[in-house]
């Protein structure tokens, strides 16, 4: 494994495993932070959409072109990045709305009376969200990794903006397992091992995609990699930005998101 894998690897190792910043959070604070939340969870999505469209897909699209021709390559571009939006759509849709990643959790809303039973769903609950957020994790993790392996100087902002993203299902995983069995260790690995599947996707896809990668592979997988990026950021980042603040909290996160990986790029590209 040469360097430039490892270090993608280990990129996407660690927005994976930013789960735990997640049950950390809801093991020491007995109340949601909405709007530093609201603000985190726009300015996420706003470094995700500017840098899947302005930078990712600008360069599938030069890179099939070179390979493909100028109308040939723009369609295999388009195409790739739709069916990208199509992959993690399926995936969501496979997924039962109670168990879903992206529905907003609140550290106090498992909160329950002293002496007051343990609800029987909760263990369940969380057991599932955990593995909605493992099932999640494979595309996310592939996508962190073509990203980091295609072109390095991207990878910071991207792994910083998923890590970001990857926080609230931490406490989604965490406080129904902790509030069921009243065990932190037992919460904090669910967490753990449902961000495991980040890395872990990105480990499968390349053993899966290496002996085809190709420069016309390259290209389609990055703008398979943008698709599923914007996805993201308009299904989960935006919805539950808005739902833990107010509205103009998660425009202001979405702006400065969009700004700081503006400036990023002019300056390290």
């Amino acid at each position: 494994m040469d360097r430039q894998v490892l270090l993608a690897f280990s990129l996407t190792l660690l927005a994976g495993l930013s789960t735990g910043i997640g049950s950390g959070i809801a093991f020491l604070c007995r109340h949601t932070n909405r709007k530093f939340l609201s603000v985190s969870l726009g300015f996420s999505a706003g470094v995700m959409i500017y840098v899947s469209l302005v930078e990712i897909l600008r360069q599938a699209q030069e890179a099939l072109a070179a390979q493909l021709g100028a109308r040939p390559g723009g369609w295999a571009a388009a195409g790739a990045f739709f069916g990208g939006m199509l992959l993690i759509a399926v995936i969501d849709k496979r997924i039962p709305s109670p168990e879903n990643p992206h529905e907003v959790k609140l550290l106090e809303g498992e909160e329950r009376q002293p002496g007051q039973p343990v609800p029987g769903h909760l263990m369940r609950m969380g057991a599932l969200t955990a593995l909605a957020i493992a099932i999640h994790n494979f595309p996310e993790g592939l996508a962190t990794f073509v990203s980091a392996l295609q072109e390095p100087a991207l990878a910071l902002p991207i792994v910083a903006a998923i890590a970001i993203h990857n926080i609230p299902e931490g406490i989604a995983v965490s406080v129904p397992i902790y509030q069921a069995t009243g065990s932190r260790r037992k919460a904090f690995r669910y967490s753990f091992l449902s961000g495991l599947a980040e890395p872990l996707g990105a480990l499968l896809g390349w053993l899966v995609l290496r002996p085809v990668m190709s420069d016309t592979v390259s290209g389609l997988l990055f703008a398979g990699v943008a698709g599923i990026m914007v996805f993201i950021s308009f299904d989960e980042l935006l919805p539950a930005a808005r739902a833990y603040g107010e509205h103009h909290l998660s425009l202001y996160g979405l702006i400065s998101g969009m700004g700081v990986m503006a400036v990023s790029l002019l300056l390290f590209l």
